[in-house]
């Protein structure tokens, strides 16, 4: 047990040409159990957490943690993520902070400061991105590194040295509230755009935080926080892959457990997990954090520790290595190694992690704490609003067009929808607008966001848009259907704009807590449609929300756009593609179901699909995963693959495909499908995917390197495995559409592997063309 208080050798935690991890263990040597314990801790400066946190009446641990600094500090919540506050004065106040920080520890020794950055960093006056659903709808990884990037550039350049995202949530029902903030339904997807969002943040210089380990998505009901239930097999297969990726890819330096239970065992306890997937199979010896007092819900809401000093000896025990967002359970961890409930060199372990990251910063060798020259960081400059503005384009995804919308110059349009005219409804729930301003009603947004009735009038000609909101998003207030539905029976065209307005735990009707019964348009929206639609006038409907609809009724629209939260210049992409100036090349990463119930994501084995013979329900989707609308006109024209591969090696595989439409770009799929496998697989998944510009006239070939490993799927012994056999690939525009296959044979033995293999590969013959730019 150390408890050196006394004079300090600093030799080898200062010395700079030792490993940040010897430099961490050294520190560790050098500090006393209090001190070790307060770098595993955490504070938040607000009375705004208040509503959200834990209530622990009668705990004596949580009622008197005592001084957060009193030892030092491991990281600093969200100090410009809380309130508005400018540049200069959030940066202000972080350096009042670190040298408060400094100037209590021993040895000096500064915080880690963490922010939320899921669509852009979280902050007044920061670019608001497109929300995760949206990248993933440009299947565009290089654009969504270079994001990152940007977003870790400015968070380095103002003192923020780790980043809450990415979510890493596969999908599993549209009803769950936070389906805005993943990438998906498709594990491959969510593995691939997660891993080159990693990879931008941490080339920055930012630790990027993979949530929500691990199952979060796959609550019952769709209700935030709720259990969930699902198979080993199925967690293996669908729910972990993705988070595996991101870490071998993408380098992520840190994961945060999920808030959910897995078969009765709350993530933030499971040992098995946390220590046994994620660190000896995978081999991760970053941070694990725990969601926002994750540890003191072992308490109050799993019900599995009878104090806070039971939690924090179970979390650390599981190998939680740092508290979140403030010290609450953590704070008797000496009290508990002094009485021999909890060992010290689990402490010590965590410890090393964390103070790893801190020398990885620089923040032990002697420079700024803060960067000078902090408080004249931009934070929403040209270089930010040109990559939201091209994601945005991306990913707008055309679902129907039948060439009567009546978008013509001149044309008298009817704008009609109560989302056209709310700026909160291009942002997700964790762009500061609707993460934080909502508390200050009134406030400036801090950032120029136009509205999409904005960008329509100064698309088309502004004196002949007549606009009528007909409804709320949520609620009676104002209804005007009738009104609107005569609007439109005065006007050669309609754009009808719905959907969602983000917020948290009931403050919207898409993001964290905001869960919904159906997939029904919220409030009167639904009605509102129908009446629109019945009047007979070409109407282009404009979808803008954090989650797929049913829009089933509404085939007699002559457009139906999809936009998820395209964010501060979604506005101008949306009116882009509804004028024409933007080629629409965005695809679905969710299903688009047809009816209210719903009928589940696209990876489901045979009797998960339509099967007239044995029930009357039928879950076929409106509009497939993957599927989305081009100016071009692709013909998939040949699959080839080799007829034998080893279950050691890997198929070399060409997709062509032609052209005789306008210049596009395409996003080619890459699927397999096992005829006879040794489990229940999907009938059909992604295992490659490829986002590639096609000229009018001409054809492109596609070369994917698709690794045998990729195919690999837990068995009934519960081994990863590659088992010979035939699997049928095949290409095309979506998961519903494979015009051309190939049968391959898996030769050999059964492989059973240590780890999932990384991305397939793929080129575009050079002599043919090159991926879009």
């Amino acid at each position: 047990m150390s408890t050196n208080a006394g004079v300090v050798d600093e030799g080898r935690w200062r010395d700079t040409t030792l490993s940040a991890r010897e430099r961490a263990q050294a520190l560790v040597d050098e500090l006393t159990l209090e001190e070790k314990v307060a770098q595993l801790g955490s504070v938040w400066l607000t009375d705004a957490a208040d509503a959200f946190a834990p209530k622990l009446e009668g705990d004596a641990d949580a009622a008197e943690a005592g001084d957060p600094f009193a030892h030092g500090l491991g990281q600093l919540t969200r100090v410009f993520g809380t309130a508005p506050v400018t540049v200069p004065e959030g940066v202000t106040r972080l350096r009042e902070l670190q040298r408060k920080v400094m100037a209590q520890q021993r040895l000096g020794i500064p915080a880690l400061v963490h922010e939320e950055c899921l669509t852009g960093l979280a902050a007044f006056g920061a670019t608001a991105f497109p929300t995760p659903l949206a990248w993933a709808a440009s299947f565009d990884e290089d654009l969504v590194r270079e994001m990152a990037r940007a977003i870790g550039e400015d968070m380095r350049a103002i003192g923020v040295h780790q980043g809450l995202a990415p979510v890493l949530d596969v999908v599993r029902d549209y009803r769950w509230g936070r389906v805005e903030e993943t990438l998906g339904e498709d594990p491959y997807v969510v593995g691939q755009l997660g891993a080159a969002y990693v990879a931008g943040l941490e080339s920055a210089g930012v630790i990027a935080t993979l949530k929500h380990f691990a199952g979060y998505a796959a609550s019952r009901g769709a209700r935030n926080h709720a259990p969930v239930s699902m198979g080993p097999r199925e967690f293996a297969d669908t729910v972990l892959p993705p988070f595996e990726t991101a870490l071998r890819q993408g380098g992520a330096r840190s994961v945060m457990t999920s808030y959910t239970d897995v078969d009765g065992i709350p993530s933030t306890a499971n040992r098995h997990l946390l220590d046994g997937v994620l660190r000896t199979e995978w081999g991760f010896d970053g941070t694990v954090v725990a969601d926002y007092w994750a540890v003191p819900f072992l308490v109050s809401m799993h019900r599995v520790a009878g104090d806070s000093a039971a939690a924090g000896a179970l979390a650390l025990r599981a190998g939680v290595d740092v508290e979140l967002p403030s010290t609450v359970a953590y704070a008797a961890l000496p009290r508990l190694v002094r009485a021999g409930l909890v060992d010290e060199s689990d402490i010590d372990r965590a410890a090393v992690r964390h103070l790893r990251h801190k020398i990885e910063a620089g923040l032990l060798d002697g420079g700024a704490v803060v960067p000078d020259g902090a408080e004249q960081v931009c934070l929403d400059g040209k270089r930010n609003r040109a990559l939201s503005s091209r994601l945005a384009e991306e990913s707008i995804v055309v679902l129907k067009d039948d060439g009567t919308a009546a978008l013509r110059p001149g044309a008298r349009i009817g704008l009609i929808g109560p989302a056209a005219a709310e700026y909160r409804s291009l942002l997700g729930c964790y762009a500061f607008p609707n993460h934080v301003l909502t508390k200050y009603p009134g406030h400036d947004p801090g950032i120029a966001i136009p509205t999409i009735e904005e960008a329509v009038r100064a698309e088309f000609e502004a004196s002949v848009v007549r606009a009528e909101r007909g409804c709320a998003i949520v609620g009676d207030e104002h209804a005007r259907i009738s009104e609107a539905a005569d609007l439109a029976r005065d006007s050669d065209a309609v754009i009808l704009v719905v959907g969602d307005v983000a917020g948290l735990f009931g403050a919207g009707t898409s993001g964290e807590g905001c869960d919904a019964d159906d997939l029904r348009l919220p409030g009167r929206q639904d009605e509102l449609v129908r009446a629109v639609l019945a009047t007979g006038t070409p109407t282009t409907l404009v979808v803008v929300s954090g989650r797929p609809y049913a829009l089933g009724a509404y085939g007699a629209a002559a457009m139906i756009v999809q936009a998820f939260f395209p964010g501060a210049e979604g506005a101008a992409a949306v009116a882009g593609i509804l004028s024409g100036r933007v080629a629409s090349s965005g695809r679905l990463p969710v299903q688009i179901p047809r009816t209210p119930a719903g009928g589940g994501t696209y990876l489901q084995p045979p009797l998960g699909l339509h099967n007239a013979g044995i029930t009357v329900a039928d879950p076929t989707p409106l509009y497939p995963f993957g599927f989305g609308l081009t100016p071009g006109r692709i013909a998939y024209e040949d699959l080839s693959a080799p007829v034998i591969v080893p279950t050691t090696g890997a198929a070399e595989v060409t997709v062509t495909v032609g052209n005789s439409g306008a210049d596009c770009v395409e996003v080619v799929q890459l699927y397999a499908s096992f005829p006879s496998a040794s489990v229940v697989r999907p009938d059909v998944q992604l295992v490659g995917f490829a986002r590639i510009r096609v000229p009018a006239g001409e054809r492109r070939t596609v070369r994917f390197t698709l690794e045998a490993a990729r195919l690999a799927a837990t068995g009934a012994d519960g081994r990863l495995a590659v088992d010979p056999g035939v699997v049928v690939l095949s290409a095309g525009p979506s998961a519903a559409d494979r015009p051309v296959e190939a049968r391959v044979h898996l030769s050999g033995d059964r492989r059973i592997l240590l780890a999932r293999a990384g991305r397939t590969a793929w080129d575009v013959d050079k002599t043919e063309g090159a991926p879009d730019q």
